[in-house]
């Protein structure tokens, strides 16, 4: 048989390998150009990656730098979490920044990413936890005359903060290594590109070796890094799904642009709870923490309203008091009007469903507009019942007696379902001045001094004693227990 020569054999290897094509959104790949990703379902996101693999490679043997040890022997204070000085970060992130984590934080433009980070930054160069640090920040989407003005505006100049408008990946590394900082923030991982991978900046392979590079140099030089992401139309992050994975930490900033308030969520947090979230007022002067925001989404807490019911939701574990209005119309229209802002428009529906049918609360020819105060967004079911007692009150045009708070799940059959954290709601109502609470019947949890509970089994009892004529000590005077 003839032989063929290795030479050969790598030429006709290298020849027949095809490029493939990767989605910039998911990072899912093919062997053929395709219009539609078939993994993520969007359009125009499969471009050219390379050529594949030709076959199995193999590692070379590296000598070891330092042995393994026991687990009991390694030391854990390097560790520990340092405080950024902005509490409500500090508490989604589960105590501040740990040394080597890379913090993710994504969200949409203009919520206020960049004036929180330039925020921390300005917070750790001053030394809040201590003495005075240098701190990197680099920009790869303003120049640093902008990011100046900003921290001027916002009261972020601090000596030790240093300012970096970079978009090599390379020059970028250059600064760590010359200024060596206690923290290193990129503005944005989509704008730092490398001049060793094709691909324009953002794409899949960019956003890929980017972040490999900083977590590598975070890593070593036990650097806390903080990236700023992009997000797509739909809300999540930008870029191939690996960088979710490569990262420590991703926070999703949240915000509605009409209002001041902001929200900072913990999606993945491999050192803390993923069920806190971090609470911000974000105006001219910068961006501040709220340590107490219940009042921001309430509006009618002393007088009644028809139309209003509030509730105690819970965000992560935080109880916050959200107040529900209501609108009912009569309509002309053959197909009347459900509009909904902060309530699910599904879950709209399946309220209106039950009235109709377990309460007799007939609404087939009014529209029906459901709302909630601050730009807040109601996701647990555990506001179910307010709903339904704003939609009475604002048919009938009798506000709920003062004072009143409702919390509880409407099920199918009319039946109100019991919640989680019901304690915590209720300490948080009592805190705030309320005196009557609704919530589902066979709960055991304890009413806190100065609010008394009615317990209601289904949404017909639930809408009479919510209704009910309050006593002298704030009780309704009908079904239920003090």
């Amino acid at each position: 048989m003839p032989r063929v020569s290795t030479t050969t054999s790598a030429r006709a290897s290298r020849k027949s390998a095809k490029p493939t094509f990767r989605c910039s959104a998911c990072g899912w790949t093919t062997v053929k150009w395709v219009g539609r990703c078939g993994e993520c379902q969007e359009w125009g996101t499969v471009s050219e990656d390379g050529p594949a693999s030709a076959g199995p490679r193999t590692t070379a043997v590296h000598p070891v730098r330092s042995a393994a040890r026991p687990i009991a022997e390694i030391d854990v204070d390097t560790a520990r979490a340092t405080p950024t000085g902005v509490t409500e970060l500090d508490r989604v992130l589960g105590g501040g920044l740990v040394p080597g984590a890379v913090v993710l934080l994504a969200g949409e433009p203009g919520v206020g990413k960049s004036t929180l980070l330039l925020s921390v930054a300005s917070g750790m160069a001053r030394g809040a936890d201590g003495g005075p640090r240098p701190v990197l920040y680099v920009t790869g989407e303003e120049s640093a005359g902008q990011v100046r003005l900003r921290a001027e505006r916002i009261g972020a100049l601090a000596p030790s903060l240093l300012l970096a408008a970079e978009t090599d990946l390379a020059t970028v590394l250059g600064h760590l290594e010359a200024a060596d900082p206690a923290l290193l923030v990129v503005d944005s991982v989509q704008t730092i590109a490398s001049a060793e991978v094709d691909g324009l900046p953002g794409g899949v392979s960019q956003v890929r070796e980017v972040a490999g590079a900083l977590i590598a140099a975070a890593k070593e030089r036990q650097v806390p890094v903080l990236l700023v992401g992009h997000v797509t139309k739909d809300g999540t992050v930008a870029g191939p799904r690996t960088l979710e994975h490569l990262v420590d930490v991703v926070c999703q900033f949240e915000g509605d642009r009409h209002s001041r308030l902001r929200m900072v969520r913990a999606v993945k947090n491999r050192f803390g709870p993923t069920d806190e979230v971090g609470c911000f007022d974000l105006s001219e002067s910068g961006i501040e923490g709220l340590s107490d925001p219940s009042g921001l989404f309430l509006s009618h807490l002393g007088a009644g309203v028809p139309g209003t019911c509030v509730t105690v939701t819970l965000e992560g574990r935080r109880p916050l008091a959200l107040e529900i209005q209501s609108l009912v119309a009569p309509s002309s229209l053959a197909n009347p009007r459900r509009a909904t802002s902060g309530v699910e428009s599904q879950r709209l529906a399946m309220i209106l469903a039950v009235l109709h049918r377990h309460a007799g609360l007939r609404l087939a020819d009014h529209d029906v507009y459901a709302s909630t105060i601050g730009g807040a967004r109601v996701t647990e079911p555990a506001a179910d019942l307010a709903t339904a007692l704003a939609i009475v009150s604002a048919r009938s045009g009798e506000a709920l007696p003062s004072g009143t708070v409702a919390v509880g799940e409407v099920g199918l059959a009319g039946d109100i379902r019991p919640v989680t954290g019901l304690e915590r709601r209720l300490t948080e109502a009592a805190r705030l001045g309320f005196t009557r609470a609704v919530v589902p019947a066979g709960t055991a949890a304890k009413a806190p001094a100065g609010l008394h509970v009615a317990e209601a089994r289904h949404i017909a009892e639930a809408v009479e004693l919510a209704a009910a004529p309050t006593g002298a000590d704030g009780s309704a005077r009908s079904r239920g227990r003090n």
